[in-house]
């Protein structure tokens, strides 16, 4: 599994060569708003490393799953999702899945239905 991609959009906002509003910025993660918002809040967060999808992630990767998760809960306070939110990770094509770098919807502050479609 590669650390870095150079063709992958993520890893460039993620080396700085193309500019992104850091909502979150650690050694593991960045976060940052969705650009077709589907909700009143809809923020990515994404792994620093290289992680083409879910289903490549390895068992190495639990703690980096685990620091993901609680990176978006904690975008979940900051952001006052209060009444609750959605966490989505698309993996391949069925799912939607049109950036091949892992990343996390945090959709919040509408009332949600279910099936999600």
């Amino acid at each position: 599994m590669a650390s870095h991609d150079p063709d992958c959009l993520f890893c460039k906002m993620v080396a700085g060569t193309i500019p992104v509003k850091r909502l979150h910025d650690d050694d593991q993660s960045l976060a940052f708003a969705d650009v077709n918002p589907q909700a009143p809040t809809h923020l990515l967060i994404i792994p620093k490393q290289h992680v083409s999808s879910l289903s490549d992630a390895v068992t190495e990767d639990t703690p980096l799953l685990g620091h993901l998760m609680a990176v978006t809960t904690e975008l979940a306070r900051t952001h006052s999702l209060k009444n609750g939110y959605r966490i989505v990770i698309n993996t391949g094509a069925d799912s939607g899945q049109s950036v091949h770098h892992l990343h996390l919807h945090l959709l919040g502050g509408r009332h949600m239905t279910w099936p999600p479609g």
